[in-house]
């Protein structure tokens, strides 16, 4: 039973606050362990991890710290030794899960030692700007969870009592009931939308575990993508179907649904084999309850429900979305398919359908020939995205890359 929590703060000026949270977690018996990330202070009682240790993961010392006179330099110097000294604690078997508590700076540190943690890993942030518009979603690791410490700036209160022992429970809890992802059988990384928009992991999820592999299908609405991402990057995937990469175009042009500048980036740096197809390549998805911009005012619209809302790119936008895609499929380090749909790719763009625009298609699939590096293998599928043809096409990529020996098999 996962019982081991890491509990990370700056004991110099959270020392109350944090001690409190221990002793929460020890009253519904867990294991406590302390890292202390503080710079000019010192903590009541000793901690496990002292500063020391964090500035010299770090490649420095809390002496140096303090002489930058600068408190971002300082934090940035000890959130990178704490992420370095965590990773190495967890892969030592030291820790069942983590729980950092923090205002802005002690937040900004703790995103970074999140992200230092492989998913599966519960890690928890209690922090006094927890669903800020401030957090960017690359700085979010895949599963990370915060709690909001309601009345929480300065001291002990009933208020931000009630915030801390939820978050000693939730993460407890976590650490004892969570199933780390297994590792038995291949993993296919997956994105797309629901069915009502794009459809082909209805027959290829099935198709796929007949074959021996685990699909994981993640919702490219943002976090979904950046799981994604964080995940390639772990090297968790045997290969990628990355059918809706549509967060890239959130993020050209500016939507606040995004996945970060690094969206279609990471399979290729792992090398890991990658089929990509622009499932919904024409749409960029805003936030409903924002003003349009005005960039989109003349853009047609559709309202998915009260939080999206998605316009439909002209023809130069397509053509831009496309020399974008094929800038970061040429640096990928492996093998690339890029599937194109050549009647459409998403189900409110077939003939008839009301976002229909066969002149932008033929565009964007124009630019995609013109664009498309050596190391990619465009293929165009005669059909729509959401046709059988386009799931049998990206199932017979598979197999062939399989019978390579570029894809591990899978595991019946």
């Amino acid at each position: 039973m996962g019982n081991r929590i890491l509990v990370i703060g700056t004991y110099d000026t959270k020392d109350d606050e944090l001690s409190y949270l221990a002793a929460r977690i020890r009253s519904q018996g867990g294991e406590v362990l302390t890292m202390d990330v503080s710079v000019l202070g010192d903590p009541r009682l000793a901690t496990d991890w002292s500063k020391h240790d964090v500035a010299a993961e770090a490649g420095s010392n809390i002496a140096a710290a303090i002489a930058s006179q600068n408190e971002n330099h300082a934090m940035q110097m000890m959130a990178s030794g704490a992420a370095a000294l965590v990773r190495r604690l967890f892969d030592e078997g030291r820790f069942d899960g983590v729980i950092i508590l923090g205002g802005s700076m002690g937040t900004d540190l703790a995103l970074d030692v999140c992200a230092a943690l492989p998913l599966g890993v519960p890690k928890y942030i209690v922090s006094t700007v927890s669903f800020s518009p401030m957090i960017p979603p690359e700085r979010l690791a895949a599963d990370v969870q915060m709690i909001l410490w309601a009345g929480g700036l300065y001291g002990l209160n009933p208020v931000c009592k009630a915030s801390l022992s939820q978050a000693a429970g939730a993460v407890l809890g976590a650490a004892r009931a969570v199933e780390p992802p297994a590792r038995d059988r291949p993993l296919i990384g997956m994105t797309s939308f629901g069915k009502t928009v794009l459809r082909y992991m209805v027959p290829l999820k099935p198709a796929l575990e007949a074959r021996g592999y685990e699909v994981a299908v993640f919702h490219a609405t943002g976090m979904g993508g950046r799981a994604f991402e964080c995940m390639a990057a772990d090297g968790a995937f045997a290969a990628v179907m990355d059918f809706a990469p549509q967060e890239l175009g959130n993020h050209l042009f500016g939507s606040a649904i995004s996945a970060g500048p690094e969206r279609l980036m990471a399979a290729g740096r792992r090398g890991i084999p990658q089929m990509v197809a622009p499932g919904c390549y024409d749409l960029v998805d805003l936030v409903g309850w924002h003003p349009l911009p005005e960039r989109f005012r003349d853009s047609v619209q559709h309202a998915h429900n009260r939080l999206i809302t998605s316009v439909v790119l002209n023809t130069a936008e397509r053509r831009s979305l496309a020399q974008a895609i094929c800038a970061r499929l040429a640096q990928a380090n492996g093998p690339v398919t890029l599937l194109m749909p050549t009647a459409g790719c998403n189900e409110w763009d077939r003939p008839g359908a009301p976002l229909h625009d066969a002149a932008g298609l033929a565009a964007f699939c124009a630019a995609l020939v013109a664009e498309c590096p050596a190391n990619v293998t465009l293929q165009q599928v005669p059909g729509h995205i959401n046709d059988a043809a386009f799931a049998e096409a990206a199932l017979a990529v598979l197999d062939g890359w399989v019978a390579q020996g570029l894809v591990a098999p899978g595991k019946p």
